[in-house]
């Protein structure tokens, strides 16, 4: 049964560092009954104190945030036994942190440039059930094994297409030259391909069709 079908309001989290953003979205979502805001937090650690100790159905979480960044905290969410949906605040105008959201296992994006009545209704939505990531076909991005890859599987896949060996990945992102490999041979895996050159192919060609 969906959340709107239940006379119950949905609880909700924000979680954003910029305090008028923040202090606007509170004040909105504290007025509409259908929400009962839970918890703000303008750090990912304050998020992350209040969301480990209750259970919520909805996060909004800036893509920005500070020190952690909205994608580790997706990582942490979904750790949960029942996580809860989370909704991106970002920057509109580029379209590859949408494909980075939903990648990272967020139900929506929402730019921060829309009116809050889109935000609004993204929440209903997402509370719901569905997925919104406006101006991205989400039946091609599930697809796409290009977002099966972690966090940093992506980092690395990224670094290999800037031509680094081994060595050099296992400086930039001090882990041990047997962990690169191991990253490297799960990306090979979930792209079903055999070698680099294959595997930069794959990444290229998926962020092509995203700037298409």
């Amino acid at each position: 049964m969906s959340n709107l079908d239940n006379t119950k309001p949905i609880d909700i989290i924000l979680c954003d560092s910029n305090p008028l953003v923040l202090s606007a979205m509170s004040e909105t979502f504290e007025e509409d009954s259908r929400f009962s805001l839970v918890a703000t937090s303008g750090t990912s650690e304050g998020f992350l104190a209040t969301i480990l100790r209750i259970d919520v159905q909805l996060c909004i979480i800036d893509w920005n945030i500070r020190d952690l960044g909205a994608e580790k905290l997706i990582d942490v969410l979904r750790s949960q036994s029942i996580p809860p949906r989370t909704i991106i605040y970002g920057n509109g105008s580029d379209p590859d942190i949408a494909r980075q959201a939903m990648g990272a296992g967020a139900a929506a994006f929402v730019s921060r440039s829309s009116p809050i009545e889109t935000l609004i209704q993204t929440c209903l939505d997402v509370a719901d059930g569905k997925m919104v990531f406006p101006f991205l076909d989400v039946r091609e991005l599930r697809n796409d094994p290009i977002n099966t890859l972690s966090r940093k599987e992506r980092v690395i896949i990224e670094a290999l297409s800037e031509g680094l060996t081994n060595k050099q990945l296992s400086t930039r992102l001090e882990i041990s030259a047997n962990t690169v490999k191991f990253h490297i041979s799960n990306i090979f895996d979930k792209l079903n391909v055999k070698n680099r050159a294959q595997a930069i192919a794959h990444y290229y060609k998926s962020k092509s069709k995203l700037n298409e």
